[in-house]
Parts: C-alpha cells; structure tokens; sequence
C-alpha cells in the first residue's frame, strides 16, 4: 500500500467515522470561511464549478444554488462515504444540479472542463500537492479560477494549536510509521506558507496568485464537552491520542482536564467559539487575453 492508498482509507474509514461524528461542527461550525467567501457571489448562472474535497457537499450544494438549474456543481473527494452521505444531503434538500464523484484530484480524469473550481480545507492534505494542483488547472477552461480556503499557521488558530501543545504534555507522540496506523495526508497547516504555496502553484502553471487573510471566530462545540471531544477526536490534538492506542486511551482523563481549562477561555452563552485565521488563496489558469506576452 503507497503513501497515498494509506491516506484514502484513513479518510473513509477512521476519519469520516469522526467527521460524521461532529458533522454538526465540520459544516455548521467551521463554515464561516466558506460563507464569507461564497457570499461574494463567485459564479455567475450556467457555470460548472468543481468543489475540490468536497466532504458532505454543504459547499457543493450551496456552490449549485448559486449556478442555477442551467449550471452545475460537482463535488470530488478521495472517499467514497463522503459521496454518498454528500449525494444523499442534496437529495434531501432538493437539489438536481450537484453531483459527485470520487476520484484522486492527484491523478484521475476530474471530468472537466469546469468555469471555476473551489476547495474550502480540501488542498491541504494532498501527499503530493503539486501534481494535484496542476490536474486542477488542467481540468479549468483558460482563464478558469480556482479559489482556495486553507488554514493559516498554527499560532493563528489557537483552538487547535493549543490543544495540541496541551496534549503534548500529557500523551507520548508517535509517528504514523511507529502506531502502524493510516493518516490523513500533510496535515492542517501543511499549505500555511504565502510563499511555499505561491510557489508551487506557479509550478502547477497557474497565474494571478493572490493572498487574503481572512480570521474570524467559529464554533467547535455546542458546550465545552462538545468541544473538548472535538479536539480529542480531530485535529492534531486527536491524532496524537490515537496514535498512542491503549497510553493514549489510558490517559484520556489527564487530557479531558487540560482540554477543558484551555478551551473554557472560549466559552460563550451560545456554545465554545474560538478565534480562527484562514489565507482566502485565488489563482487562474492562463489563457486569456491579459495572460498573453
């Protein structure tokens, strides 16, 4: 089984367990990102736009009420049970012009082409990036955009950086290689970087590559046990419990108590919200007459 084998079936099998878990949290709580950028009014009535990890399709299937009936979103991701729990949500409400497929972004024919593409926490745990970003591009129509939403360094988003400092304290870190255990990719921060990023998405061939920063506080819990198991379950806090098996599991009431004096700074009367910083990342794929010399 290659790295990225490993990484598909940690994200169809432990990992949508725990999304579908805390789904409440992945697509109501974190969505303020997306719905800052989405509120902008990105595609216009008739495009096709590819939504990039698309996980339960919230963003899909809002991405096809933008396009209209006479457009269509198309939701990828590397894991099937994101499909078909992101196929029966848009069923559920209604929706005829989403579909979705999966498919390594990395490799497969992503079945374009597309206007746009869009991909919110959906680039960032690539095992090889650079090859996924030009298959992107080469799936857009010249002068097609892809709009990216990542994560910002760890400094910037505190619920997660200091639930894992915590963690540290108290769990021994194990590697994937040393638990034997499959793994979600790069990681959450893994394209933080302005620079790193730019760079290879020049590489990738794409142009017009812009920056924003955008922070805003989001929910990661309905109380503070709701948050507290968040952070154990997801995130780098939770991969350093599960990688520690039976320790890790052994240590859990050491983790629950630190976890809940870190994370009680966050508590509001409306549930545990916590400031987070995202890079708002647009790049177009030449093509156009203002991409010509």
């Amino acid at each position: 089984m290659n790295d990225n084998d490993i990484v598909v079936e940690a994200w169809n099998t432990v990992l949508f367990d725990k999304f579908a878990r805390f789904k409440h949290l992945i697509v109501a709580g974190l969505s303020g990102h997306s719905d800052e950028l989405l509120s902008r009014r990105l595609y216009r009535t008739g495009e096709r736009v590819l939504d990039v990890g698309c996980g339960f399709g919230d963003t899909t299937i809002r991405i096809a009420g933008e396009v209209g009936p006479t457009g269509q979103a198309v939701g990828v991701d590397c894991a099937e049970n994101f499909v078909r729990a992101s196929e029966q949500d848009a069923l559920a409400s209604g929706v005829r012009n989403a579909s979705f497929f999966a498919a390594d972004v990395q490799v497969d024919d992503l079945r374009g082409p597309y206007d746009h593409a869009f991909a919110r926490f959906g680039t960032m745990f690539f095992t090889l990036p650079g090859a996924a970003l030009r298959n992107i591009r080469m799936a857009l129509k010249p002068g097609g955009v892809l709009m990216q939403i990542v994560w910002r360094n760890r400094e910037d988003n505190p619920w997660l950086h200091e639930a894992e400092l915590r963690v540290r304290e108290i769990v021994p870190v194990k590697s994937h290689e040393e638990a034997n255990e499959v793994h979600c990719g790069p990681g959450p921060f893994s394209m933080s970087g302005a620079d790193m990023v730019s760079s290879m998405m020049r590489s990738a061939g794409f142009v017009g590559i812009t920056f924003e920063r955008f922070d805003t506080d989001i929910c990661i819990g309905r109380n503070l046990d709701d948050a507290v198991e968040f952070a154990m379950a997801l995130g780098p806090a939770g991969e350093i419990i599960r990688l520690a098996g039976e320790q890790g599991e052994r240590l859990k009431p050491q983790v629950v108590v630190a976890l809940r004096e870190t994370l009680s700074a966050y508590v509001r009367e409306d549930g545990v919200w916590a400031p987070s910083s995202t890079w708002f990342i647009t790049a177009r794929n030449p093509g156009r007459d203002q991409d010509k010399h």
